[in-house]
């Protein structure tokens, strides 16, 4: 027999439900483990706002280093009341994107079995992927304020956008729309900024001419936000900038039933870094401690984890394990409007797994 396949994970529970929905995730990839021939060994580190407000940073000043030595990232999630919300994403989340050059931001918006979605039409289905500009564009440290605290006071933030930026992250939309339906859209807003969005729209179209098998199409992020709504079963792969690849991807996830369930991949393409996988939902400080987080959010970001990292089975059977919960039974939690706890959403799942098991050992 031979031995297990092992991958180093990096787990940072982070603040509110972070703290409550990674351990079912944990779960579940040890036994996605155990059924699919490998082993995870974790290595968890306590950073977020606790840490911030006991040292003052988010993290210590070795952890990208610390990070650094494993395969991939696992993260909860980060934001408490109390610390600033741009202390704590400029503190650990982005300084980890950037230092591991992870670029994209894919996060999938995929209406599954049993779970109903808020808009009045989805008997076509909803299923996209967007694919976020994750290390320039709007988010840029570049500006400041001057005259503080007076009537002159004033603002200035730059958009960064480079054509390596913007080519690389098209390209790899591009090559998603060829192994799914053939179409790409670019969220662009040309008409009304006049330097990067034009400058994104040319890129776009210079690497679509390496992609003849790829429909390119531009739509203005408000058209875009629209069709979200009214037309999301005409969407396929959606490519955009950092800001506007956020705000899409938001209404992707309400539109798919919850916030609580959608998960997302920051990627380093090249893996000559490890790659970061959170849910989207961010901390909840509302309803932390209560025990009623949706759990899903985390385990299927997990299992885009073990995807990255080559365990295709094993994301696959997680998948499986929750369209067979939210398609089959009733326990679901109350962002989906149920009343099941974090726990027995999560022992569903993980019930469905070794079911899925079962049936395929048969």
């Amino acid at each position: 027999m031979s031995s297990p396949r092992h991958h180093a994970v990096a787990v940072l529970p982070g603040d509110g439900i972070g703290v409550e929905v990674m351990p079912p995730a944990l779960e579940a990839v040890d036994l996605l483990g155990g059924l699919h021939g490998f082993e995870v060994a974790w290595t968890e580190y306590p950073w977020g706002c606790d840490h911030y407000l006991e040292h003052g940073a988010m993290m210590p000043e070795d952890g990208i280093a610390a990070l650094a030595e494993h395969d991939a990232i696992l993260l909860g999630a980060v934001g408490a009341p109390g610390v600033p919300d741009h202390v704590s994403l400029w503190g650990l989340l982005i300084p980890i994107r950037r230092a591991f050059d992870q670029y994209v931001n894919l996060r999938p918006a995929l209406l599954l079995p049993g779970v109903e979605s808020p808009l009045r039409e989805t008997a076509g289905g909803i299923d996209i992927l967007v694919v976020r500009e994750n290390s320039e564009g709007e988010y840029s440290e570049i500006g400041g304020r001057v005259f503080p605290g007076t009537d002159r006071e004033l603002a200035l933030q730059e958009a960064v956008f480079s054509r390596r930026g913007i080519e690389r992250v098209v390209r790899f939309a591009a090559g998603l729309a060829e192994s799914r339906g053939g179409t790409l859209v670019s969220a662009t807003k040309s008409n009304g900024i006049i330097h990067s969005m034009p400058f994104w729209d040319e890129v776009f179209a210079d690497v679509l001419a390496e992609h003849p098998g790829v429909e390119g199409r531009l739509l203005h992020v408000d058209a875009l936000a629209a069709r979200f709504i009214s037309h999301p079963g005409e969407l396929d792969v959606v490519v955009g900038s950092n800001l506007f690849g956020d705000i899409l991807t938001d209404i992707g996830a309400v539109i798919v039933g919850s916030m609580g369930m959608a998960p997302s991949a920051n990627l380093n393409p090249e893996r000559e870094h490890p790659s970061m996988f959170e849910p989207v939902h961010g901390s909840a400080p509302d309803i932390a401690g209560r025990g009623i987080a949706n759990p899903i959010g985390q385990i299927w970001s997990a299992a885009m984890m073990l995807d990255h990292l080559g365990e295709r089975a094993a994301h696959d059977a997680a998948l499986a394990a929750i369209r067979r919960v939210l398609g089959e039974t009733g326990i679901r939690t109350p962002d989906l409007g149920g009343t099941s706890s974090t726990r027995e959403v999560a022992d569903a799942v993980l019930a469905a797994i070794r079911d899925h098991a079962m049936a395929g050992a048969r």
